[in-house]
């Protein structure tokens, strides 16, 4: 039996949509999935560890490795630069895996031009009011902060049409069950089935 090569799966979101802990979630019930860890420039946040939630370098260490070709997309976010390795992208989806990376709408268009076989998925916030909410929730920015954030999200939110799904967050079992459903499909495309049952669909054709 030929091992299938993943798909690469793009997912965006305003800050405070909930993406993370959907994701989260996905990579803690689907054994197939992986999530890509960003390379960033930005200062690790309490309870965050180095390798696992993000590689957190210098900007110095940053710029050289996006000159040298390292990231497969990479942006400035907040005055923080975050990237994406392409070697490691390859390597999951070559080991069999689904591969998400967690980017912008800018990285993602980075990573099509690199890898148009991509899909991509934007999950939106059931309103406006409920995304500040969220964000005010965290307690982590002041009132100024999160008018940026709800500024920037505006914005973001006007580039959903470039995605091939779109899921609302407004319930967090439901828009977790729509994700996986869209995983699942994925996995019952024609070149995956293909590949993982070559020898059966072989040896029904044989007669």
């Amino acid at each position: 039996m030929t091992q299938a090569t993943g798909t690469l799966y793009i997912v965006s979101a305003p800050s405070g949509a909930g993406k993370t802990s959907l994701v989260k979630s996905l990579i803690d019930q689907i054994d197939t999935l992986r999530v890509s860890v960003s390379h960033t420039t930005r200062l690790a946040r309490p309870g965050e560890t180095d390798g696992v939630n993000y590689h957190f370098t210098t900007r110095e260490t940053f710029v050289k490795q996006a000159g040298q070709g390292d990231f497969l997309e990479h942006a400035e976010v907040f005055g923080n630069l975050y990237g994406t390795s392409q070697s490691t992208v390859e390597k999951t989806l070559a080991e069999g895996y689904d591969l998400i990376l967690e980017i912008d709408w800018q990285g993602a268009n980075q990573v099509r031009r690199a890898m148009p076989q991509a899909r991509s998925i934007f999950i939106l916030p059931p309103g406006l009011k409920d995304l500040r909410e969220r964000l005010t929730n965290r307690g982590q920015d002041d009132e100024s902060v999160i008018d940026r954030r709800m500024a920037q999200a505006v914005d973001e939110m006007s580039h959903y049409v470039e995605y091939d799904y779109i899921v609302i967050n407004d319930c967090f079992q439901a828009a977790l069950d729509d994700l996986k459903a869209i995983f699942r499909a994925g996995r019952l495309s024609m070149d995956c089935q293909q590949a993982r049952h070559q020898s059966l669909l072989a040896a029904l054709l044989s007669e």
